[in-house]
């Protein structure tokens, strides 16, 4: 059996091990539109959270096994189309990933000093495609809009003392940056309570201990409507009720035990974004005071009439990532993910695509944590060995390795494991030896063990 799975983050490494659990002597290819493996873990979490990146050596074990092969800078739709996987393979499993990230669309959003958090994050993992990116840090007030660890992660890089960041693998050209940094004070902003926030507690504790830093809550913005209450009562609450129990303690703290060094977070609540101000470039954030209304575990939030003005010279949007429609594969613009029951692929009828699965967050959306997409993998796997069980997968038309698709690519290089050397693209324009390490891993641990990973077989 041949599979093709388009993303090399961690829905697609889980979606190639379920598959070799079921499948003895399966043939794995994974296309990776970028230069190395890992998707998210490798460019969307914290250089600081090496714990989290560690995951990536079960992703080495995956890569290790005799038959999977990895081919890098190839993209769906402009080095390889769909119709060339669907005749040279049984199956063709999505993990894409969502690729966008979404703004705030308030008026001066597309100011100087108006980002995206997602991009932030980007830029200082040394993503590629972000690395030209400037971010004006000169002020002493940047706002993070979200409440999610997202949020927490741009608020947490943008205070940490640079040296401890020094000893993390984020990327040089944000290190330069941050240890030019004037900034002193991050407000991290939402439109809903305490007991709404979306904050994993073991991050949002990571606060308590951040050397130089004092966290900060306004106790008048920790009030409970009787249907949060009920939130933090229910046994579902018990990450909220944690939270909510370390935000009482930054508001206890008094408003002048930081000294006038420190840095501090203040985390702000029942605030949502209105506008940007400035002539040239943001100058401030202009927020309405907000109230939940709706029932419990599925409150919303409603303007007051009563706004504030926040003077800031930097604010970024953590308000979500979004997928990003695969080419000639059915989409739901409005959720941003492709058109799926139980991750077999359908079109807008409900029709099945026969041989097209997904996975991760093109599939349910940019929700859960890492480990999450284990599960949603392995239930994306046993729809496609279902079908496969059924007859409904067909023997693929095509008997050439898709390999030979690429030699008269226009601009990409690729890499893959055959035999005893790497194989390098035919391309003349792509002749750059794609062997050495540092054109495809700049360097970092987690993609040399991947390397080595693939030379075991």
């Amino acid at each position: 059996m041949r599979i093709a799975i388009i993303g090399s983050g961690p829905s697609g490494f889980y979606a190639a091990e379920a598959v070799q659990k079921k499948v003895p002597g399966v043939a794995i290819d994974m296309f990776e539109r970028l230069h190395a493996p890992y998707g998210l873990v490798r460019y969307g979490v914290a250089p600081d959270h090496e714990k989290l990146k560690s995951v990536t050596k079960v992703f080495d074990m995956i890569a290790a096994k005799p038959g999977l092969r990895w081919f890098g800078q190839v993209e769906l739709g402009r080095d390889i189309q769909l119709e060339d996987l669907t005749r040279r393979y049984h199956a063709v499993v999505l993990a894409t990933g969502a690729q966008a990230s979404r703004r705030l669309g308030i008026p001066g959003d597309d100011k100087p000093g108006s980002y995206n958090a997602a991009d932030f994050v980007a830029w200082y993992n040394g993503h590629p495609d972000f690395r030209h990116l400037r971010f004006d840090l000169s002020g002493e007030t940047a706002v993070v809009v979200g409440h999610g660890n997202v949020a927490l992660d741009v608020a947490r890089i943008l205070l940490k003392p640079v040296d401890e960041l020094a000893s993390t693998e984020i990327a040089s050209h944000a290190l330069e940056a941050l240890r030019n940094s004037k900034v002193r004070k991050v407000c991290v902003v939402g439109r809903r309570g305490p007991a709404q926030a979306k904050f994993t507690n073991k991050e949002l504790a990571e606060f308590e201990q951040l050397a130089g830093v004092s966290a900060l809550v306004r106790d008048d913005e920790m009030a409970f409507n009787e249907a949060s209450r009920f939130e933090l009562e229910s046994p579902a609450g018990d990450e909220a009720r944690r939270n909510v129990a370390l935000l009482r303690k930054f508001a206890e703290a008094p408003a002048d035990a930081a000294s006038p060094n420190e840095r501090c977070i203040e985390f702000r609540f029942y605030l949502a974004p209105v506008r940007l101000e400035g002539e040239e470039e943001v100058a401030a954030l202009v927020l309405e005071r907000t109230a939940l209304t709706g029932s419990a575990f599925q409150q919303g939030s409603r303007g007051t009439g009563e706004f504030l003005l926040m003077p800031c010279h930097a604010v970024f949007a953590s308000v979500g990532y979004k997928g990003v429609a695969p080419a000639n594969v059915p989409f739901d613009a409005r959720a941003a993910t492709v058109r799926h029951v139980n991750g077999r692929i359908v079109d807008e009828t409900g029709a099945q695509r026969p041989g097209l699965y997904c996975t991760g967050w093109i599939k349910r959306g940019p929700s859960g944590v890492i480990g999450t997409n284990r599960n949603d993998s392995s239930e994306t796997v046993a729809t496609l060995l279902a079908d496969l069980r059924a007859g409904a997968l067909g023997e693929p038309a095509a008997d050439g390795d898709i390999a030979t698709c690429f030699a008269t690519a226009a601009s990409t290089s690729w890499t893959s494991r055959r035999g005893p050397g790497w194989i390098r693209s035919k391309n003349k324009r792509a002749r750059a030896p794609v062997k050495r390490e540092k054109n495809w891993s700049t360097g970092t641990k987690c993609a040399r063990r991947f390397k080595q990973s693939l030379d075991l077989h």
